[in-house]
Protein backbone atom coordinates (compact mmCIF):
# COMPACT_ATOMS: atom_id res chain seq x y z
CA UNK A 1 0.00 0.00 0.00
CA UNK A 2 1.08 3.52 -0.99
CA UNK A 3 1.80 5.77 1.83
CA UNK A 4 2.84 9.66 2.40
CA UNK A 5 4.94 11.02 5.05
CA UNK A 6 3.65 13.46 7.49
CA UNK A 7 4.78 15.54 9.77
CA UNK A 8 2.78 17.72 12.38
CA UNK A 9 4.72 20.80 13.83
CA UNK A 10 4.06 23.82 16.15
CA UNK A 11 5.91 26.35 18.10
CA UNK A 12 6.52 23.70 20.88
CA UNK A 13 8.36 21.40 18.75
CA UNK A 14 7.77 18.06 16.10
CA UNK A 15 4.67 16.62 17.88
CA UNK A 16 4.27 13.83 15.03
CA UNK A 17 6.13 12.15 12.03
CA UNK A 18 5.42 9.23 10.45
CA UNK A 19 3.77 7.65 7.27
CA UNK A 20 0.05 7.21 6.43
CA UNK A 21 -2.38 5.77 4.09
CA UNK A 22 -4.58 8.96 4.30
CA UNK A 23 -4.45 12.37 6.12
CA UNK A 24 -7.75 14.26 6.78
CA UNK A 25 -7.28 18.10 7.84
CA UNK A 26 -9.97 21.22 8.61
CA UNK A 27 -8.98 23.11 6.17
CA UNK A 28 -10.53 26.97 5.98
CA UNK A 29 -12.62 26.05 3.18
CA UNK A 30 -13.38 22.69 4.96
CA UNK A 31 -12.19 18.99 5.58
CA UNK A 32 -9.86 17.53 2.64
CA UNK A 33 -8.61 14.38 2.42
CA UNK A 34 -5.00 13.76 1.73
CA UNK A 35 -3.77 10.43 -0.08
CA UNK A 36 -0.09 9.57 -1.49
CA UNK A 37 0.83 11.37 -4.04
CA UNK A 38 -1.65 14.14 -4.23
CA UNK A 39 -1.54 16.93 -5.90
CA UNK A 40 0.78 20.12 -4.24
CA UNK A 41 -1.26 22.22 -2.09
CA UNK A 42 -0.93 25.06 0.41
CA UNK A 43 -3.77 26.12 2.61
CA UNK A 44 -4.57 27.71 6.29
CA UNK A 45 -5.68 25.44 8.84
CA UNK A 46 -8.63 26.75 11.24
CA UNK A 47 -8.85 25.08 15.09
CA UNK A 48 -9.77 21.05 14.30
CA UNK A 49 -8.79 17.44 14.15
CA UNK A 50 -6.05 16.51 12.03
CA UNK A 51 -6.35 12.53 11.32
CA UNK A 52 -3.50 10.06 10.20
CA UNK A 53 -4.75 7.08 8.97
CA UNK A 54 -1.63 4.32 9.29
CA UNK A 55 -1.48 1.79 6.83
CA UNK A 56 -2.57 -0.68 9.35
CA UNK A 57 -6.72 1.06 9.31
CA UNK A 58 -5.70 2.59 12.94
CA UNK A 59 -5.99 5.94 13.05
CA UNK A 60 -4.44 8.78 15.29
CA UNK A 61 -5.82 12.25 15.64
CA UNK A 62 -4.53 15.55 17.16
CA UNK A 63 -5.75 18.87 17.58
CA UNK A 64 -4.83 22.02 15.65
CA UNK A 65 -5.74 25.46 16.74
CA UNK A 66 -5.06 26.67 13.12
CA UNK A 67 -1.95 26.99 10.75
CA UNK A 68 -0.67 26.11 7.51
CA UNK A 69 -1.03 22.75 5.19
CA UNK A 70 1.41 22.08 3.26
CA UNK A 71 0.86 19.08 0.28
CA UNK A 72 3.77 17.96 -1.37
CA UNK A 73 3.27 14.37 -3.57
CA UNK A 74 5.26 12.33 -1.08
CA UNK A 75 5.07 14.98 2.13
CA UNK A 76 2.32 16.70 4.35
CA UNK A 77 3.42 19.03 6.62
CA UNK A 78 1.23 20.54 9.49
CA UNK A 79 2.56 23.95 10.68
CA UNK A 80 0.20 24.78 13.32
CA UNK A 81 0.09 27.33 16.03
CA UNK A 82 -0.93 24.58 18.44
CA UNK A 83 -1.24 21.05 18.33
CA UNK A 84 -2.03 18.49 20.95
CA UNK A 85 -1.99 14.92 20.60
CA UNK A 86 -5.50 13.34 21.35
CA UNK A 87 -4.42 11.09 24.53
CA UNK A 88 -2.83 14.70 26.23
CA UNK A 89 -6.15 15.90 26.02
CA UNK A 90 -8.73 16.48 28.35
CA UNK A 91 -11.51 18.06 29.68
CA UNK A 92 -9.55 20.12 32.24
CA UNK A 93 -7.20 21.41 29.38
CA UNK A 94 -10.32 22.30 27.29
CA UNK A 95 -12.34 24.09 30.33
CA UNK A 96 -9.35 25.81 31.36
CA UNK A 97 -8.95 27.23 27.57
CA UNK A 98 -12.35 28.20 27.53
CA UNK A 99 -12.43 30.35 31.14
CA UNK A 100 -9.50 32.01 29.78
CA UNK A 101 -10.46 33.07 26.75
CA UNK A 102 -13.73 34.04 28.15
CA UNK A 103 -11.75 36.21 30.63
CA UNK A 104 -9.75 37.97 27.77
CA UNK A 105 -13.08 38.83 26.44
CA UNK A 106 -14.61 40.43 29.07
CA UNK A 107 -11.23 42.36 30.10
CA UNK A 108 -10.70 43.52 25.94
CA UNK A 109 -9.49 47.17 26.08
CA UNK A 110 -9.30 47.51 22.10
CA UNK A 111 -10.23 46.21 18.90
CA UNK A 112 -7.09 44.05 18.81
CA UNK A 113 -7.75 42.39 22.28
CA UNK A 114 -11.45 41.46 21.34
CA UNK A 115 -10.17 39.96 18.06
CA UNK A 116 -7.58 37.98 19.91
CA UNK A 117 -10.26 36.77 22.78
CA UNK A 118 -12.52 35.92 19.74
CA UNK A 119 -9.94 33.55 18.29
CA UNK A 120 -9.03 32.51 21.87
CA UNK A 121 -12.53 31.22 22.47
CA UNK A 122 -12.97 29.81 18.74
CA UNK A 123 -9.89 27.58 19.35
CA UNK A 124 -11.21 26.58 23.17
CA UNK A 125 -14.53 25.87 21.29
CA UNK A 126 -12.79 23.69 18.51
CA UNK A 127 -10.74 21.74 21.31
CA UNK A 128 -14.06 21.00 23.13
CA UNK A 129 -15.79 19.72 20.05
CA UNK A 130 -12.43 17.47 19.09
CA UNK A 131 -12.49 15.80 22.85
CA UNK A 132 -16.81 15.37 22.05
CA UNK A 133 -15.44 13.25 19.03
CA UNK A 134 -12.73 11.48 20.25
CA UNK A 135 -14.54 10.48 23.47
CA UNK A 136 -17.16 8.57 21.14
CA UNK A 137 -15.03 6.84 18.83
CA UNK A 138 -13.00 5.20 22.05
CA UNK A 139 -16.23 4.35 23.88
Amino acid sequence: MATIEIDIVSAEGQIHHGQASMVFAPAEMGEVGIAPRHAPLLTRLKPGAVRVKQADGSEQAFFVGGGILEVQPHLVTVLADTAIRAKDCDEALASEAKRRAEEKLANAKSDVDLAKAQVELLQAAALAEFLTKIKKTTH
